[in-house]
């Protein structure tokens, strides 16, 4: 499988699309150039994972708590995920040493858990080689996919131009560029996550453009909601290029600005979640699942206001309408979680709550395993 290079940004953002063409055309050469690689021992069948963020307070916790203490590192995160029942992780390669690594590969095997890295994309050649030496990392410790994300925060608070998303689009496109041959030299499945960045349309088409079996998705199951997106367009959109998954449910509000949006403990949200996972089973049967249920605050969608809409030439009032329509008739029974009231530990104490009571829905209510 070859790669295109010097791929032009500028056919990136189409500005119409009849979607059942797309949905056709995306499917087509997925079943070509994207079929997921063949891999040994591939994890299947598995309990679902955790991903790192799921314990975005417990990571690194200095809070004094002997019930809830701080993970420090990939080891501690993989005995906590045993202890929980779940199947694997999805964490952080970086500064890693290969004696760190194997020592994750060896408690992984031991506990019979999957581990995925996730891992930062270079900007420049100078950033090439210590990428290299990562996915080399990850791949002593098991890994067999690798996430990644094209921006680290969300893009209608991080660009106030239509110039400056489409430099940051050029960029990502040089970095892919720059990391594709990397991991096919490496068999590396690299997913890219739709991260509040990439409409799915967008992302699609970056993937088409680069053309090799070795560059997927990590799809997100709630993050394009922000991005007026129809979830469960963004899924059949994205799902033939899904090597690795992020698995939420979806809460709304409405607010003066727009809305609300808050991942809430699975099943308690709008999501139509088995149907979800069977497709994703459907297009790659060798996927696993992970848990991203951050425990925070709501996210602000502040979609009624014009900065919001600076690097959102192609959407209409269409898809503005149907998913404030979506806010309102999926309104959450109860008032959306807050915990920035709460102490440190009550923060570690919902935060585990949220995880073990997901964990228990995806044993009970999804074909996981």
């Amino acid at each position: 499988m070859t790669t295109s290079t010097n791929v032009s940004s500028q056919n990136l953002l189409p500005t119409k699309i009849n979607r059942r063409s797309f949905l056709q055309k995306s499917a087509l050469v997925a079943a070509t150039a994207f079929a997921s690689p063949v891999l040994a021992q591939p994890f299947k069948n598995v309990p679902m994972g955790l991903v790192v963020h799921t314990y975005s307070h417990r990571w690194h916790s200095q809070t004094n708590s002997e019930k809830y203490p701080g993970f420090q590192n990939a080891l501690d995160l993989l005995e906590h995920c045993h202890q929980v029942g779940g199947g694997g992780i999805q964490v952080g390669v970086r500064n890693w040493t290969q004696d760190f690594a194997g020592k994750v590969r060896s408690r992984r095997e031991q506990l019979g858990l999957y581990v995925e890295g996730s891992i930062r994309l270079p900007k420049s050649t100078d950033e090439v080689s210590a990428f290299e030496q990562e996915i080399k990392l990850a791949k002593e410790a098991g890994a067999q996919v690798i996430r990644t994300v094209c921006l680290g925060g969300r893009r209608y608070e991080t660009f106030d131009s239509l110039e400056a998303f489409q430099d940051f689009k050029q960029q990502s496109i040089k970095s892919l560029e720059l990391v594709e041959p990397i991991v096919r030299k490496h068999q590396m499945r690299l997913a890219v996550e739709n991260h509040k960045d990439w409409r799915a349309p967008e992302l699609v088409d970056i993937l088409q453009h680069l053309g090799s079996e070795w560059v997927g998705v990590t799809l997100d199951f709630g993050n394009s909601i922000s991005l007026m997106e129809d979830p469960m367009e963004v899924v059949e959109m994205l799902v033939p290029f899904v090597f690795s998954t992020h698995v939420k449910d979806m809460a709304f509000e409405e607010c003066e600005d727009g809305f609300l949006m808050s991942e809430v403990q699975l099943g308690e949200g709008m999501l139509d979640l088995p149907r979800i996972v069977s497709l994703c089973q459907k297009h790659n049967p060798d996927i696993v699942f992970n848990l991203e249920m951050i425990t925070r605050d709501p996210l602000k969608i502040p979609c009624l206001t014009e900065d919001y809409w600076a690097t959102f030439p192609e959407v209409n009032g269409k898809e503005l309408a149907r998913t404030l329509r979506m806010v309102r008739e999926n309104k959450h029974p109860t008032d959306l979680p807050l915990i920035s009231s709460l102490n440190p530990v009550g923060k570690l104490a919902v935060e585990e709550e949220n995880v073990r009571n997901s964990l228990a829905y995806s044993r009970t209510s999804l074909p996981i395993t």
